[in-house]
Parts: C-alpha cells; structure tokens; sequence
C-alpha cells in the first residue's frame, strides 16, 4: 500500500494552496445562492432539482442531475456556513482518496513495479485536474470518479471469485457492490454511469484477454455463460439507470444557448461534424500538453471549422489516427508469446494472481513479484481448468490488454461530452477529463513501459527514467502555479483573457465592479462588448453600472440593446422601467413593467433570478400605483408580485407596501397584518419599523409606537429619517423640544434630503415660541 500512500500523499500536497482560495466562477451558483443548500430548505428538495437548486421538470433546467455532491455541499454549509476553505478541504481529501484508488488499479494491471507509481503519480499531479479539485463545483467530477473507481475495483474482484460454487454468496456481493457504487457514481455526475461499459471491457480484454475475433465468437456461440451473463447484467443496469434518470427529469433534454455551444446552434452539417470531431482532439492535447488552461472554453474561445480547408482537420486526422492504431494494436490476433511486464524482457512479473478451481485468475491485495517463464501455457492450463495444488499463478494482463483497457478508460467515459448522443452545455470542459485521464495515465505508463523494456543500454533506461520524473514535477509545477489562478475571481478572470476574452473580461468587470472600481469596472465590459457585441449580460451589466453614476441616458441605452439581444431579459426591463420613472417617464415605467410581468419564465438558464426581476418590477409598478393616489390597482399588482415571488426573494418591503396601500384606504387592520408580516421576514426591516409605528399612534397605542420608533433609530443611528418620523410623533404628542432635538439630528444626517431638511424646519418653526 505504499504506492497508494505516496501518490494520495503527492496529491494532497500539491493542492493544498487551494485551502485559502474564495469561491470562484460557477461555485457562486451552486452554493452561495442555492437555495438547496438552507437549513430551512427541506432536504428532499435536493433529490427534485438540479445541480444549481432549479426544478429537474423546468423547461429552464440544466438537467444536471447530482443530488450526492448537492448532499456533500449541504453538509459543508451545515457544518461551516459559507466559509470556502471547508469546500475545498473537502474537494482535496476527495482527490487524494481518488489518487490512491486509482493507484491501487494502476498496480492490479501493470505490477507491483514502477509503473504503477508512475501512473499514479501521472494522476495525482496532472494540471488539467485543477478545474476539478480547485473549482468547488468540481467535486461532481471527483466524487464520481471515487464511485467510479470503487464500482470497477469491486467489479475485478467479483471477476476473480466468479464461477467457483463455494464463493457464490461473496461473488454476488461484489457484484451487487459494483452496480451500487456506479448508481452513486452516476448520483455524484452523470458520466459515472460509464463504468458499467468500462467493467464490461476489463472483463472482455484484460480479465478473459479475448480478441476482436474471439468476441465475436463468443457472442455468436454463447461460450463462457458467466461472461455473457455478467456483462448482460452491467448493460441491463446501465439501461434501468438512464431510463430512470431520463424519467426523473421529464423526459426532455436541456436547452443551452448558442454562446455556450456555438456548434450545436450552427446550421450547417459540415460545420457541426467538423467542429465536432475536432473538439476530441482538443481535449487529448489539453492531456499531453496542458500549458494553455482556462475557466470557460465557450463562445469563440475555439472558433468553429466551416470548411474541409481548415488546417485544424489536419489535428483531427493525427487524433483519430492515433487512436485507431492503438486499437488495432490492442485488440489485433498474434501468436502467443511472451509478454514484457514490469520491466523484465522476455519473462512476466506476476502481481500474486491466483486461480480457483475453475482456472480464473484474480489479484491479491498484496502483491509480491514473481517472475514464470513459459506464461501463456500455464494460463492456458487454468483457463482449461487444470488443478495444480488448487493454486496456479497467471501472468499479468499483457501489454495489448492494458493498452486496450487504458483506450477505454479513456474514451468511454468522455463519450458523454462528444455531443454524439446530446448537446452539451459546453466546448470544452476541463473538468470533465478528470475520469478519462485515468486512462491516459495508463496509457502512458504502459508505453513507457514498453519503451523500457526494449531498451538494452542502462544509460538509454536512466534517461527514460529521469524524463519521466521532469514530466512528473513539471505536471506538479504547473499544477501549484494554476492553483493560484484560483484563488479569486479576478486571478481566475485575468487568466482567461487569453483563451476566452469575451467572457473573462466580462465577468472580470463584475469583480472590479464589486471592487468599486467603476472606471476600470467599465472598461473591461466595454473590452468584453469589443470581442462579442451582442452580449446581453454584457450590455446590462454596463448600463447598471452607468445608471449607478447617474448617467440615466447613456445607461438606457444600454438596457434597450440587452433587451434587444435577449427579449427575455427581465432585469434590463426592471432597471430600464427605474430609469424611466427617475426621468418622470411614468407610462412607459408602466408599459415596461408590465411587459415584464408577461414575460414566461420557460427555457431559462436562471429561472429564479427571472422570477426575482419579475416580482421587483411588479413591486415598483405597484410603488407607482401607489404614489399615483390608486391604491386598489397596487395592490392587486402586489398580490401578483407574491403569486410569482419565487422561494429567495426577500418579501419584506413589498409587504410593507401592501401595509401602507392599506393604511391610505383606511383598512387599519389589513395594515397592521402586512407590517407584522413585513417585520417577520425581517426582524430589523426599518421602514416597517416606521410605518408600524405610526399606525401604532395612530390607534392610540402610544408606548408602543414609541418603542417602534426607538428601534428604528437603534437599527441605524446615522439615517435622518428615523429621527424625522420620531419627531413627528413627539411633535404629535406636545414634547416640542424633544421633537425639536430630533429634527436638528435628522437635517444634520440627511442634509441632501429636501424632505427631511424640510419637515425639520417645520418642526423647529412649530417649537419657536
């Protein structure tokens, strides 16, 4: 267990300067502002939404069903609240978990030899990992990939017990704990399903070490029962899970817009298929060489292939070369002869195999070096069910077998994201090679394996050798140095500007924005605007911030141009109906909220920040209704507001105006209702401390206006109109020189606000003898 140690060590270490790092990216929607992950929220929520908390059955879903990493970040959330180094504590002891079982198989296929190390080691300090254990979102990678690896472990070992009489009740648990793990594995991310394909190769290739010829005779002669029944069972598994999970989620696939899949929005068939095939051999580059990473791969960070002239189809081409060469290699009928394993020539290192009575070999747990000549007769011996003092030791699964294994490990678990089956939401996904590069790890260390073997000169070995160590720590290197792109947003942002500049610079204007750096805020949006003019976020995002310099024009300007790239933008419509109402444009305030208000909330990316936007224009009409003098057309809008107010929006200040339209028809009781309820939502709500106070005084309840209005005033000692509204009820009950102290402190606060400047003189004119 060594090897499992050191290479879960080395990973832990490399990660562990992403301990301090903030939440970054798509972590704010996942967990900062999912409602899934609140005490308040029932916790059964989870099994009924997506990963981002929205309804599975919303035509606005991601589809991205993952309950168990939902589950694991409400367990953080309970545990520490919204701290981020609890999340990524977590994502790290997952990653190191995940080296070490990953190592485990390493050596069950390559030896208890270098190799395996390697491959482990390869795994534990690959940069392209960084997404994934870094990005807390992440943990959907990493903990489908545990689940993956525990599924397929328990699925060898169910291969080496089976057929043997004595064993059948700890052959059907390993079994059964196979096809449990990947049920959980599918739970943590939907590509985990995909192990079930992956243990039906090891079976096939390396457990049975069948050829291409050789299963398609046993398929068409129904040789080997326990093999075709096993994998029968993983395929029927696999079907029962994605008819469930294409059940749970209504039966309809997620909608993405262009800019997160441009391809699939093409309308041209060469342009998709070309685009397509190329994508592969992108992310096999970002394997062999991941020098150039980045947060977000979408829009035109890869521009598409429009024509069979594109020199890009020259990469494609290599790619998919490459990979059928390698499959030729692996599954190509040869003469038997010995194989090379573990770095001896000529001879095979047996990892302590051993065989039942029914000639099928299994690993042990520990694995020891042993070294038989003449090895593809003594397999052929088990595999014919001869005993040999109820112990026969087999070689190590060959060089084509694990190189057949590694292509699979490889591709099968990326075939999700190919696009071949379903649109995906994106180009390319770093994270989303966090279980096919298991397979390349192997891959590589079979090859070096191989190469190693062949050479004869000592030197030629050590230099092998020392260029596998450069790879690891230049691997190691280049993983602590993007480490530290992820410690905040604006390293993350400013480390894409080189890939995806449209996006970086976009989100890059928010954190500056948040920063209160408004110049260099509008700069980089206007950047952002430059690479991709019909952003609509983009365009909103500038004119908010050009409305909150008070630059209502150009700031309208701004919000009609969002509006005109996305007609379903309810925010743009909120913001650009309260410049409108700022400049005295009332009616078309009133058009443009209600238009709003029609606007459906079907085939959203965010459907609870549509519903927000919406409930805050159907409040602000309800405002202008109520500024208006018409009070009975408020308050239906009001109502209107709660029927569509979705679960996180904050209701006290709409209930709070149902209260005051209330008061000015003279329905007391109504009133006081909707101020209770606004101060229920929000204990320290201060204009419903106010507003409650004066209905208070105004049925005679006087010591407890009072009190309301002293807790006003305790809530935020520095706003004048606290101490306005109090003097007037001192002014109300004859303590005149109290009320006059009161109105000095309010014109003293709010020195700009003509009508506190205003009554605080009509209160000291009042008070003047």
């Amino acid at each position: 267990m060594i090897p499992e140690f050191v290479c879960s060590a080395v990973a832990l270490v490399l990660y562990v300067n992403t301990l301090g790092a903030d939440f970054c990216y798509d972590d704010s929607r996942a967990i900062k502002t999912n409602q899934d992950l609140l005490p308040e929220t029932p916790w059964i929520n989870i099994f009924y939404d997506d990963f981002w908390g929205t309804l599975l059955t919303h035509s606005g879903s991601h589809k991205s069903y993952r309950p168990l990493c939902t589950l694991s970040f409400r367990l953080n959330h309970a545990l520490g609240g919204l701290e981020p180094w609890g999340y990524h504590l977590a994502n790290v002891g997952l990653h190191g978990a995940v080296t070490a079982l990953f190592t485990w198989l390493a050596r069950l296929l390559l030896g208890g030899g270098p190799w395996g190390l390697l491959a482990g080691l390869l795994f534990a300090s690959h940069p392209v990992h960084t997404e994934a254990v870094a990005g807390v979102v992440g943990r959907a990678d990493v903990g489908a990939a545990l689940f993956f690896l525990l599924s397929l472990l328990c699925y060898v070992h169910h291969c080496a017990l089976r057929g043997a009489p004595a064993r059948t009740f700890r052959t059907g648990a390993w079994l059964l704990g196979s096809l449990g793990c990947a049920a959980c594995s599918m739970l943590w991310k939907e590509q985990g399903v995909t192990v079930l394909a992956v243990s039906a190769l090891y079976d096939v290739c390396v457990f049975h070490r069948l050829k291409l010829r050789q299963v398609v005779a046993l398929v068409h002669k129904r040789r080997n029962v326990h093999l075709l029944l096993s994998v029968l069972l993983l395929a029927a598994w696999g079907a029962v899970l994605l008819a469930c999970r294409l059940y749970w989620m209504g039966n309809k696939p997620p909608n993405f817009s262009n800019s997160d899949n441009p391809a699939a929005d093409s309308q041209s068939l060469l342009t998709r298929a070309l685009t397509f095939l190329y994508l592969p051999a992108v992310n096999m580059w970002l394997l062999l060489c991941p020098d150039t990473l980045s947060f977000d791969w979408s829009m035109d960070a890869l521009p598409l292939i429009r024509s069979v002239a594109d020199w890009r189809n020259l990469h494609t081409a290599a790619f998919y070369t490459g990979l059928l060469l390698l499959a030729w290699f692996g599954l190509r009928t040869c003469k038997a002869k010995a194989k090379e394993t573990n770095g001896k020539a000529h001879n095979v290192a047996n990892g302590s195999w051993r065989s039942n009575t029914n000639g099928h070999s299994y690993p042990h747990a520990e694995a020891h070096d042993h070294t038989h000549s003449e090895a593809e007769p003594r397999a052929a011996s088990a595999q014919n069910g001869t005993k040999k003092n109820n112990v026969t030791r087999t070689p190590l699964p060959t060089t084509e077998n694990v190189v057949v294994f590694s292509l699979g490990l490889l591709v099968i678990p990326f075939l999700p994201a190919t696009n071949l089956f379903f649109y995906v939401g994106f180009v390319v996904a770093e994270r989303v090679l966090y279980i096919p590069s298991m397979g390349f790890c192997l891959l590589l260390a079979v090859g070096v394996r191989a190469v190693y073997v062949r050479l004869r000169q000592r030197s030629s070995r050590t230099v092998l050798v020392y260029f596998c160590a450069s790879l690891v720590l230049l691997f190691g290197a280049k993983t602590v140095l993007r480490n530290q792109d992820w410690q905040s947003e604006e390293m993350l942002y400013k480390s894409g500007i080189y890939v995806n500049p449209a996006k970086a610079w976009g989100n890059l204007g928010n954190v500056l924005k948040n920063q209160g750096k408004m110049a260099e805020a509008e700069r980089a949006y206007r950047n952002a605007l430059y690479y991709r003019r019909n952003m609509a976020d983009m365009l909103y995002n500038l004119g908010l911030l050009l409305q909150e310099n008070n630059k209502f024009s150009e700031a309208l300007h701004y919000y009609k141009l969002a509006i005109g790239s996305r007609p379903t933008l309810a925010s743009a419509y909120l913001n650009t109906g309260i410049v409108l109402m700022n400049q005295g444009r009332l009616e078309e305030a009133k058009r443009t909220f209600l238009t709003c208000a029609d606007i459906p909330d079907e085939n959203l990316k965010d459907p609870h920040a549509h519903k927000s936007s919406v409930t805050s224009c159907l409040y602000n009409l309800g405002k202008l209704f109520h500024e208006q003098g018409h009070q009975e057309e408020a308050l239906l809008v009001y109502k209107e507001a709660m029927q569509k107010m979705p679960r996180q929006f904050a209701p006290q200040s709409l209930f709070n105006m149902m209260g005051e339209a209330y008061m000015r028809l003279n329905k007391l009781s109504e009133a006081g209702h909707w101020y209770r309820e606004a101060l229920r939502a929000k204990p320290d709500h201060i204009p419903a401390h106010l507003t409650y106070g004066k209905l208070l005084a105004l049925t005679g309840q006087k010591a407890e206006a009072e009190r309301y209005f002293l807790k006003a005033i305790q809530l935020d000692p520095t706003k004048g109109n606290c101490y306005m509204h109090y003097g007037q009820f001192l002014l109300e009950e004859s303590r005149l020189l109290e009320a006059a102290e009161m109105a000095e402190k309010a014109a003293c606060l709010d020195s700009g606000e003509f009508d506190v400047v205003f009554s605080a003189a009509h209160m000291l004119s009042i008070q003047q003898p």
